[in-house]
Parts: C-alpha cells; sequence; structure tokens
C-alpha cells in the first residue's frame, strides 16, 4: 500500500524504499527517508528531528518540515495581531483531502485546513491552505497553495516551510548565495536587524549562531556536506531562510536534544519580506523540491 493513514500520521512508501511520514497536526513531515543514488542501499533519514519533540499534538514539533502561515516569527500585521509565533498552521490539526497520484512514479497526497474555532478566534481572514506532498524514490515535493475564498476582502500573509535538514551543522555549504541581500536577525539592535547586507561568500555556512533571511531566493539551492548533501528546487518563494543556533543560542530550546545544533541546518524557503496580497478568488503556490545528489 503506498500510503497508509494511522492514529493521527500519514506513512507514504515508494516501491524502491523511499518513505515519507506526515503528522495531521501541522501537516508537519517528521521523516523522509530516501536512499542514496547509484546502487541498492538501506534509505537514510535526511530530515532532523528532535528527540525532544512533542510529537503528540501539544506544542509545534521541533524538526522535520514545519508549515509557517499566515505570519513568520512575532506577528507584524494587524490582522495577525493576536496569533503567536509563526502564525497557526503548524499547531492546528489538518485534514486529510485525497489522493492526488498514485503511480510507479510516486505516490502524492493533499491535506486541508480551513477556518475553524482554534483559528478564527484568533485570525478572523477567510482562507484556504492545501498541502500536496509527493515521495518520489529520490526526492520529496512539499507544495503549499493558500486560496482566498473572499468574494470582497483581501487575504496579506507570509509562509514559509521550516525545514530541517539532518546534515553535520559544522561542515555544510549552502549555494548559491553569493551576492543576494540579507538581513541578520543575530544582530543586537533593532537598526541592525532590519539593515540589508551583501552576502560575500561563495558557501554559506552555521558554524556560529545563522538567523539570515536572504532576498530573491535562487530557483536552485545546493546544501553540501562531505559525504552527502541536498538541492532545493523552488518555485513562487521569494526569500530564503537559514538558520541554526548553535550551542549559545540552541541551549536555551527546551525542546532542543542535547547538541543537536550539530546535526542539522535549517533552509527555508518562504514569502516571508513584506506580505504576499490575494486578492478576492486568488490562489498562490509555493513548491519545494528535496533531492538528493
Amino acid at each position: 500500500m503506498p500510503y497508509e493513514k494511522t492514529n493521527g500520521r500519514i506513512l507514504l512508501t515508494h516501491p524502491r524504499g523511499a518513505t515519507a511520514e506526515i503528522l495531521l497536526f501541522g501537516a508537519t513531515i517528521t521523516s523522509w527517508r530516501a536512499p542514496e543514488r547509484g546502487g541498492p542501499g538501506d534509505p537514510i533519514e535526511r530530515l532532523f528531528v528532535s528527540s525532544k519533540a512533542a510529537l503528540d499534538g501539544s506544542k509545534a514539533v521541533r524538526g522535520g518540515i514545519p508549515v509557517v502561515f499566515p505570519c513568520f516569527g512575532p506577528p507584524e500585521h494587524p490582522d495577525h495581531s493576536k496569533l503567536p509565533q509563526h502564525g497557526f498552521a503548524r499547531n492546528e490539526t489538518w485534514t486529510f483531502d485525497s489522493v492526488v497520484t498514485d503511480n510507479d512514479a510516486g505516490v502524492s497526497v493533499r491535506l486541508i485546513l480551513q477556518p475553524k474555532p482554534t483559528v478564527t478566534k484568533l485570525y478572523t481572514k477567510d482562507f484556504q491552505l492545501a498541502y500536496v506532498v509527493t515521495l518520489a524514490e529520490h526526492e520529496l515535493s512539499t507544495d503549499i497553495h493558500v486560496s482566498n475564498p473572499s468574494s470582497s476582502e483581501t487575504l496579506d500573509f507570509q509562509a514559509l516551510l521550516h525545514t530541517y535538514i539532518r546534515a553535520p551543522a559544522n561542515e555544510v555549504s549552502i549555494s548559491p548565495l553569493l551576492g543576494k541581500r540579507y538581513i541578520d536577525k543575530t544582530e543586537k539592535s533593532l537598526e541592525a536587524r532590519n539593515t540589508l547586507k551583501e552576502e560575500k561568500r561563495n558557501g554559506v555556512d552555521v558554524r556560529t549562531f545563522t538567523d539570515s533571511v536572504y532576498e530573491d531566493a535562487p530557483p536552485n539551492v545546493n546544501v553540501s556536506w562531505p559525504g552527502g548533501g541536498l538541492e532545493l528546487k523552488l518555485v513562487g518563494f521569494t526569500t530564503l531562510t537559514v538558520w541554526n543556533p548553535q550551542a549559545d543560542a540552541g541551549r536555551k530550546i527546551g525542546d532542543m536534544e542535547e547538541n543537536g545544533w550539530e546535526r542539522f541546518v535549517c533552509v527555508e524557503p518562504g514569502y516571508v519580506r513584506g506580505f504576499k496580497q490575494l486578492g478576492p478568488g486568488e490562489t498562490w503556490v509555493g513548491q519545494q523540491v528535496l533531492v538528493v545528489v
């Protein structure tokens, strides 16, 4: 069976061994296992989830691929004033909608989230989210669809996929970001945090506490380390956030496993500089395809 629903989870299975697991809570992908290219071998876990992460729906998952909507970080838009950091999508239980594809190439499922009492008490705008997850032999595709069902009001939002890539953090290199403008959220003052810098490195590393939001995200991003790597293929996203707390900040995160910051880098495609505005009846789509290289 290419997909299985059980205990609030969806398990996708590819005939050549790849698997993915999605929690209905937050529509958070908590596992993606895929084999190396070029020969037989057991599938390898490609995502990081902290061993201290809550997987029971009590709080957002520390790791995997959480969905961020309609705000990134603390809310700044008046429509989002009652929302927690990173919005509500990662803290709500989504609904399994359908199987989109099921063939030898891969399996794809759609989850949806619409207004309900736990959301509307904090957020009054009309919206519909659809999340399509597709598993292939060496790829995982995550497509977020944001629709504005209103006939008269606009919908202003931010959206981001908070992808935790399992990797040796002190050895990763992320490219091509040379020449891109970015804000550095680790700066001490508000003025410095809002001042654009220009990336001077051919390959961006996270050997120190890193929280950078790049503008004009490239359509292809390479995350490499000795002996491994992933390519991210992006459509519709305008920003790329690179985050790793390292020890100083990582020790302050309650659900981070001991030295967990050494085992991941977050590379997060999004639309988080300013707000995407949808007119009545409009839809926006952001796609991320993770590819084993």
